[in-house]
C-alpha cells in the first residue's frame, strides 16, 4: 500500500465479529517488512525480554498504573506510529508505545484483554509469518471474576474463573471467531472488541483455514488449506494516555 494512499476503513471492517475490528491487507510493502525485520533483530540484546513462551522488546516506555515515563521512539517504529495515527482511530493522538513480540512456531498467548493502561484501541502489524487471532466471550466483566497477572509487558493476561452453576464454561464454548493475520497486514481492534472480549493465539504449529475466519474475503488464503507457521514478529502499537515527566518509585 503506497504511503500516500487514502484508506477508507469502512472497506475493511469485519462485520462477522462484534464491533469493531478492521483488517487491512498489505498495509506495508515487502521492502518495509524487510527493513522492519532487520531493525528488530539489529536492536541491542538488552532490549529483549524473555517470557515463558516467547520474547519481546518494549519501546516508548514501560506502562504502569501510576503513569509511563516516556522514552524516545526510534524512527523505524515512529514512522508507523505516525502512519497509523493518520487513520484517525486514535482521534488526534499519535501512538507512543510499541511491543515487538517474537513468536516461533508453536508459540502463542493465552486469551486476555489489554487492560485500562491504554487508550481503547490496539493496532497490530504482522511481519514474517501468518498467525490466527482468536476471540472469546468473557464470562463476566466483573473484575471479581477475572484474575490478571498485571504484567503489561505480556500484553495483559486474564484467566476466567467463574463457573456456570456447577459446570465450568469452557474456552471453546466462548469462542466467537478468528482473524487470519497475514504478513504485512494491519489489524485494528477497538470499542466493544477491545473492552469486553478476550483475544489470544493458540500454541500450534499449523492452522486450518476455515469459515470462522471473519476476514477470509480480504486474504489470499483458501478455505480448507493448511498453513504452517514460521517465525512471526508482531508490532503491537498503542497509545498510553498517562505519561509522567518524572521517575516514579515502583515499590521497595
Amino acid at each position: 500500500m503506497a504511503a500516500d494512499d487514502v484508506i477508507d476503513l469502512n472497506t475493511f471492517i469485519l462485520e462477522k465479529l462484534p464491533p469493531t475490528i478492521y483488517y487491512i491487507p498489505e498495509f506495508i510493502t515487502e521492502e518495509e517488512e524487510k527493513a522492519l525485520w532487520k531493525s528488530v533483530y539489529d536492536a541491542p540484546k538488552p532490549k529483549w525480554t524473555r517470557l515463558l513462551n516467547r520474547r519481546l522488546q518494549n519501546w516508548g516506555g514501560l506502562p504502569h498504573p501510576k503513569g509511563m515515563i516516556a522514552e524516545k521512539m526510534p524512527q523505524w517504529l515512529g514512522t508507523y506510529c505516525d502512519k497509523i495515527a493518520l487513520l484517525g482511530v486514535f482521534q488526534d493522538k499519535t501512538p507512543n508505545h510499541v511491543l515487538v513480540n517474537e513468536y516461533l512456531p508453536g508459540q502463542g498467548i493465552m486469551p486476555h484483554t489489554d487492560g485500562p493502561l491504554y487508550y481503547p484501541v490496539v493496532s497490530n502489524i504482522t511481519l514474517g509469518s501468518h498467525s490466527v487471532l482468536d476471540f472469546y466471550h468473557s464470562i463476566s466483566s466483573d473484575a471479581d471474576n477475572i484474575s490478571s497477572t498485571g504484567d503489561t509487558m505480556a500484553e495483559g493476561h486474564q484467566v476466567e474463573k467463574k463457573e456456570d452453576g456447577n459446570r465450568e464454561i469452557s474456552l471453546e464454548e466462548r469462542y466467537i471467531g478468528s482473524v487470519l493475520l497475514e504478513p504485512r497486514s494491519l489489524v485494528l481492534t477497538m470499542n466493544d472488541m477491545y473492552e469486553n472480549y478476550l483475544h489470544g493465539i493458540a500454541d500450534v504449529k499449523k492452522d486450518q483455514i476455515n469459515e470462522k475466519m471473519a476476514n477470509l474475503h480480504l486474504t489470499s488464503a483458501v478455505q480448507g488449506e493448511e498453513k504452517d507457521r514460521n517465525t512471526r514478529i508482531s508490532l503491537t502499537i498503542r497509545f498510553v494516555p498517562k505519561v509522567l515527566k518524572t521517575k516514579i518509585k515502583l515499590g521497595r
